[in-house]
């Protein structure tokens, strides 16, 4: 019998791109984890998510709830990404992630915890008010492998490599982030808004930057979210002022 033919397309550049945009522009997205004493029933929630400066999805979650303690018990878990707009929602492009859930320690070495949480907070300003709270805790998820449906006939596989960044400038961006996001918001206030309408199409004049990485810019206005991803990942912290001005055209 002759084999079916795959329902896949090769994946390529844009198909990685969308997918990073995807998943990077989420405000929230679908949470499938394995819950506890079910037999290996899947448990599906809901998630605000934030993104680490290597691109990897982070999630902010109480150890009350049933997707913590599912977590803590079988690592392997899947996110779902993707905004509905008009029409048939199967119209529109949407993400699967598997990932392997990793705890970040609040007290442990380094400055992981103290990143994450300064990222989360300016992505989510109102998770301020329950973010220190000691029964809350962040986990990493990092990506194994990545299913993209970018529309009707568009279904590509990634690897957990397609979603991350990769680059030597990462550290030290982290370091410079909050200091230039602060720049740029209070002295040249309106970059945000020409960024978004310009590049992502987005509307309004209201938009502000709420994370720089080596990968793209970050930018929110009100309950909105867009990714603005650079052509190739900056290669050292020195090039972040060149690519905000080249972008501001």
């Amino acid at each position: 019998m002759a084999e079916k033919p795959s329902v896949l397309r090769e994946t390529d550049d844009e198909a990685r791109k969308l997918a990073r945009i995807l998943l990077r522009s989420a405000r929230s997205a679908a949470l499938a984890v394995i819950e506890p004493e079910s037999n290996g029933f899947p448990f599906v929630s809901r998630v605000l998510l934030g993104i680490d400066t290597d691109g990897t999805p982070v999630i902010l979650v109480s150890a009350l709830s049933t997707h913590t303690q599912a977590l803590s018990a079988d690592r392997r878990c899947s996110l779902l990404a993707g905004e509905i707009g008009k029409g048939d929602p199967l119209a529109h492009p949407r993400l699967t992630v598997q990932c392997e859930a990793e705890k970040v320690d609040r007290d442990g070495d380094g400055d992981g915890h103290a990143r994450i949480r300064a990222r989360f907070v300016r992505r989510h300003p109102k998770s301020e008010l329950y973010i220190d709270f000691p029964d809350f805790a962040f986990f990493r998820l990092r990506p194994l492998k990545a299913s993209l449906n970018g529309g009707f006939g568009r279904a590509y596989a990634l690897d957990g490599e397609d979603l991350l960044i990769r680059s030597p400038a990462i550290d030290d961006l982290a370091v410079a982030e909050e200091r230039a996001i602060e720049h740029m918001n209070n002295d040249h206030s309106d970059a945000a808004s020409r960024y978004a309408q310009l590049y992502c199409k987005a509307e309004g004049t209201d938009w502000r930057i709420c994370g720089l990485d080596a990968a793209g810019v970050d930018l929110a206005s009100s309950d909105q979210l867009k990714r603005l991803e650079y052509d190739a990942p900056l290669q050292s912290a020195a090039e972040l002022r060149m690519m905000l001005v080249k972008l501001y055209g």
